[in-house]
Order: structure tokens, then C-alpha cells, then sequence
């Protein structure tokens, strides 16, 4: 190669390796994306269907993810690996907010004694980072990891009365399901839902997102003063007042709020230049 010459440019050769290695990527999101709170383990049947591929895609893949970490099978059912798991102790999400929070999750189930949550909004949904239940677990909640509606849950609510029109406007869009006949299913509903939830600083969900369960939740705010998640009390209708547990909720998320912006402030910032 004469010196000086410049490299030569992507060759048919480089495309055809991005391109699969593209492609296999895509088959292993589709292979995870397979896994669910209600699906964490799978055939390679129930693996086939749920993701769409050929089966001896899903074969093949699904080997060397187990080779990886990505995926197990302890037996004749897959379902996902250990390294994952490892990796999301990373996400920024599960560890700065989880671990700012988590002192008043675990003051505030003391206090009310039923389960707290901690919750983002992802997309339309919420994702649920953390939950506390002690021994008296309600099963028909989400997991950590798991998904919950955003226009019928306290959780979404208290988040979406500080978000944007547009995120208000992109889960409207989404659907409003009815899951139990309490829940609000209109955008005009929702809007004035989300309004009363502003002026009095907490969301209430009375029985729309599951029949005989309610839940009080307020916001928790970044160090810029944006929304970013919000932390809940959910139990029994009877057990769960919210004039009683509002309050409570309110002042946990509003000391969770200062304790994240803190974190968030404390994270090195690179030296200025001198003058």
C-alpha cells in the first residue's frame, strides 16, 4: 500500500457484515422482547410464536445468547440470563433513582403498611423500577419490570399532570382501555383528571386499574425541576384514603425529589477552563 494513500472507502464486503450483524441484533431484540411479566419463561414453541421468527432462527439465535449470558435453559424452557440482569444494575434508572428513593419507599410502607412503588414513564406505560410489598403481596400488580397503564394508574397520573401536552397527547392516542368500569376512557376525563391532580399535588386511582385495589401517588422531580418518575401507595380500597395517605405520599416524594436533584448535582462535572 503506497504511504499517504488514504484508506479505502466501505467495501461490498463491510456492508454485508454491518448488515448482519444488524439483522442479528434484531433477532435477539425480538427474542427478548418475547419476555414478559406474565411470560418469564418459555419453550421454544411459546419462543417461536411470540417472537415471530422461523424456528430454527430462534434455535440458532437463542444458542448462542445462552453462550452469552443473554438467555438460560435450565431445563426445557428458556427464559433470560444472568447477564442481563447484571447489566441492568447499571441503567441510570434502577441505579440513581432507585437508590435515592428507596429510603422513602421503605419509610413510607412502614408508615402505611401496604405496597409502595416506584415508577418511570416509558413511552405510554409505566415501568415499574421498584416495588415493596413485604409478606401481604397484592399478585395482581405488576412486578419490577413490568408495565402498567399510564391513564389509569396513580403512578402514570401523578407523572403525566407535570409532563408536556404532547406526552399527554401520545398516550390519549394510545388508547384509553377501560380495565375495570371506574376507569377514565375520554381525553376531555383525563384532562380534567390530570388538572385536579396538579392543584393538590397527588394522583388518585379509585378501582380503575384493578377492581377492589386504589392507590395514591405523587411526582418526583429532577435536579432541573422536570418530572422524571413518581412513588406510590397501593392496596385495598379500604386500607388506601387518600385524604389520609395523600399527605404522606406527597411530603415522601417531595424529600425523594431533593434527595435524586442532590445525587443528580453531585455527579463530577469536568473542570472549566482557567481565565
Amino acid at each position: 500500500m503506497t504511504a499517504g494513500r488514504p484508506r479505502a472507502g466501505p467495501t461490498a464486503r463491510d456492508s454485508s457484515e454491518d448488515i448482519a450483524a444488524s439483522g442479528a441484533l434484531e433477532r435477539a431484540a425480538a427474542l427478548l422482547d418475547a419476555f414478559d411479566a406474565t411470560h418469564r419463561e418459555l419453550t421454544l414453541s411459546r419462543l417461536v410464536e411470540r417472537s415471530g421468527l422461523p424456528r430454527s432462527t430462534v434455535h440458532r439465535t437463542a444458542a448462542r445468547m445462552i453462550e452469552l449470558g443473554w438467555l438460560d435453559k435450565p431445563g426445557e424452557k428458556y427464559r433470560i440470563g444472568n447477564r442481563l440482569f447484571e447489566l441492568s444494575g447499571l441503567v441510570p434508572v434502577r441505579h440513581e433513582l432507585r437508590e435515592a428513593v428507596l429510603p422513602y419507599l421503605q419509610d413510607l410502607y412502614a408508615a402505611a403498611k401496604t405496597t409502595v412503588q416506584l415508577g418511570v414513564l416509558e413511552g405510554t406505560r409505566v415501568l415499574v423500577v421498584e416495588k415493596i410489598s413485604g409478606h401481604r403481596q397484592l399478585p395482581m400488580l405488576d412486578q419490577v419490570g413490568g408495565f402498567i397503564p399510564a391513564h389509569c394508574s396513580g403512578l402514570g397520573r401523578a407523572i403525566l399532570a407535570w409532563s408536556g401536552a404532547d406526552v399527554v397527547a401520545d398516550v390519549v392516542a394510545a388508547g384509553l382501555t377501560r380495565r375495570t368500569p371506574r376507569t377514565i376512557t375520554t381525553a376531555g376525563a383525563l384532562e380534567r383528571e390530570l388538572a385536579v391532580v396538579h392543584e393538590q399535588g397527588w394522583a388518585y386511582d379509585r378501582e380503575e386499574g384493578n377492581a377492589g385495589i386504589s392507590c395514591v401517588a405523587a411526582p418526583i422531580f429532577d435536579f432541573t425541576g422536570s418530572v422524571t418518575a413518581a412513588l406510590s401507595v397501593t392496596g385495598p380500597s379500604a386500607a388506601v384514603q387518600p385524604d389520609r395517605i395523600g399527605p404522606a405520599v406527597r411530603m415522601a416524594a417531595a424529600a425523594a425529589s431533593r434527595a435524586y436533584s442532590a445525587r443528580r448535582w453531585a455527579v463530577p462535572r469536568p473542570d472549566l477552563p482557567s481565565q
